[in-house]
């Protein structure tokens, strides 16, 4: 039995702690439904194995003609409808076909955010655990409270609650409508196999490069032979007068040499 004081859990772990697949999904009904932390995903997961073991007994139990069965079979499926988890004629085929965002969909939480009542999930929490929300007669502050198809009509403020009053700035706005939580899809882009093409510009240019404010022209090919020999003969202008003054140097360099010589003849 146990101590009274240390209730047992009412939760199973998973069978190994590091699963990338489950983690992700995990991660996203967090996400999705704004939860403390996957505890109550595994809460979840736990009360429809529940379901479904009892489901698959009772199948096999009814195919014998047990009238024991089929009672409880009943009772199952009336307790699901109660709770608003499967509808009206449904069998236990349906109860094996259940996942565990059936169960997230009935939390008191998820019912504050998708009446209207905050605007979003996380904030249905903190007024949740903050007392504003009844349900009946009764202040509830439990987030993961199951709520059943005759309580769901009977969830409001409390009387006492601020947010009464429609001008209340946490209160959400008339305008908004809380959309219902579905079930998320992600498809995956393909990297795109064609590469955006360059575009060159194909205009001309504009721009005339200018030199000594006159416009360059192209030349023909007949002038250039005549461009050459000009500027040869510029070269040659050049270079003569350089001659010139080398002989000028030379003959400047003899002349002291011819003195001392005429100086000497003149000693004999």
């Amino acid at each position: 039995m146990g101590k009274p004081k240390f209730s047992r859990k009412k939760y199973d772990k998973p069978s190994h702690p590091w699963q990338a697949d489950r983690i992700k999904q995990e991660n996203e009904l967090v996400k999705k439904y704004g939860l403390k932390n996957k505890r109550e995903i595994w809460k979840a997961q736990t009360r429809l194995r529940k379901y479904r073991r009892q489901a698959r007994e009772l199948l096999a139990k009814v195919q014998t003609g047990n009238v024991q069965s089929k009672k409880e079979s009943n009772q199952l499926l009336i307790h699901l409808n109660r709770m608003s988890i499967l509808p009206a004629n449904c069998t236990l085929d349906d109860v094996l076909a259940l996942d565990t965002e059936s169960i997230l969909g009935r939390r008191l939480q998820t019912l504050t955010y998708l009446k209207g009542f905050s605007s979003t999930p996380n904030q249905a929490r903190q007024l949740i655990t903050h007392g504003h929300i009844l349900v009946g007669d009764h202040k509830v502050t439990i987030p993961g409270y199951i709520i059943t198809k005759e309580e769901e009509s009977e969830i409001g403020y409390t009387p006492s609650s601020p947010l009464n009053d429609m001008t209340h700035p946490a209160r959400p706005k008339s305008e908004f409508k809380s959309m219902p939580v579905k079930k998320e899809i992600i498809i995956e882009k393909k990297p795109e196999e064609k590469k955006e093409e360059i575009k060159v510009d194909k205009k001309p240019q504009e721009e005339i490069v200018k030199k000594d404010d006159k416009i360059e022209q192209p030349v023909k090919p007949e002038k250039k032979e005549e461009i050459k020999e000009e500027s040869m003969k510029k070269d040659d202008k050049k270079q003569q007068p350089v001659k010139l003054e080398k002989k000028e140097e030379i003959k400047k360099e003899k002349k002291p040499q011819e003195v001392k010589k005429e100086k000497n003849e003149e000693e004999k």
